[in-house]
């Protein structure tokens, strides 16, 4: 479902939805963005505005006017298909729907999301939620397009998807499995202790990728420094280059030709002017060149 060229890369950032959905893509086009990540909601409520016609239609013909390669979103920080809380495991599962049938409204491919976790019961228990929860959203809302992405995560408290293994014992579990991928963040990846600093460490990683899960999933990429050092388990963004991941992390990730027609999301602060998405946006087309 990844959109394919490439002249240009497929690289872009996160944008704030304020004022409108249709905004997020002029924000977007303003520092030249190919691609684009949204929430189709407020990602700190349960609740969620319905998607009126007019928004739907306003937003697709902002989407198809504006010439970008990839849009997706990401969902709710509240959702947590890990949970061992069975009300709010009830509630994660019916939020999950509602940001795939969202999606789908707006011609969405993707909804990336974070596995959860499992408050104290246990990796092997806690995916094993994942997945049921998972396979109940696709029971509940057949026949959509749009795909969930479990992002791999920094393993902050019982967070899972820190490890290659845990994306891969989800899919593994599943119920229609061909209904998921994967996104990647390089800050999360880095923070859970996988190296991608150096050529031969960035080999070493992607080949345990490739191995446990396959590139045949991986769907996106979050491209973000870290403030924290390697195996922190400490989830904080930093500008690109600025941070303990370093220039030459990005520059393996822009050049490796598998991961080219991937669309890689900036997720960094930024101030209102968006300076910072240009020039991080700058410097990623730049390490693209050999």
């Amino acid at each position: 479902m990844t959109a394919k060229n490439s002249q240009r890369p497929y690289i872009g950032a996160h944008m704030s939805i304020s004022g409108g959905l249709h905004l997020a893509i002029e924000r977007a086009l303003s520092v030249d963005c190919r691609a684009l990540q949204i929430f189709t909601k407020n990602a700190s409520q349960w609740k969620a505005k319905p998607l009126f016609d007019e928004t739907v239609e306003t937003f697709l013909a902002a989407r198809e006017e504006s010439g970008l390669g990839v849009v997706l979103a990401h969902d709710s920080y509240l959702i947590n298909l890990a949970s061992p809380d069975p009300r709010l495991l009830e509630k994660s599962i019916a939020a999950m729907g509602d940001e795939l049938e969202r999606a789908e409204h707006l011609g969405l491919p993707f909804v990336v999301s974070h596995p959860g976790a499992h408050k104290g019961d246990g990796e092997t228990a806690g995916l094993a939620r994942v997945a049921r929860s998972l396979y109940m959203v696709h029971q509940q809302h057949p026949g959509l397009e749009a795909q969930v992405l479990i992002e791999a995560t920094a393993g902050q408290g019982t967070s899972l998807g820190f490890r290659f293994e845990h994306l891969a014992a989800i899919i593994e579990q599943v119920e229609q499995p061909e209904r998921l991928g994967v996104c990647l963040d390089t800050c999360h990846i880095f923070a859970a202790g996988y190296d991608i600093r150096t050529p031969e460490a960035y080999g070493r990683t992607m080949d345990e990728f490739q191995r446990l899960v396959g590139f045949d999933r991986l769907q996106a990429i979050h491209v973000n420094d870290s403030r924290k050092d390697l195996g922190s388990r400490v989830d904080r963004h930093d500008q690109i280059g600025e941070g303990a991941l370093g220039i030459e992390a990005f520059r393996c990730l822009m050049q490796d030709q598998r991961l080219m027609d991937i669309p890689k999301i900036l997720e960094t602060h930024k101030g209102p002017e968006l300076e910072e998405d240009r020039r991080n946006l700058e410097l990623l087309r730049q390490l693209t060149q050999r």
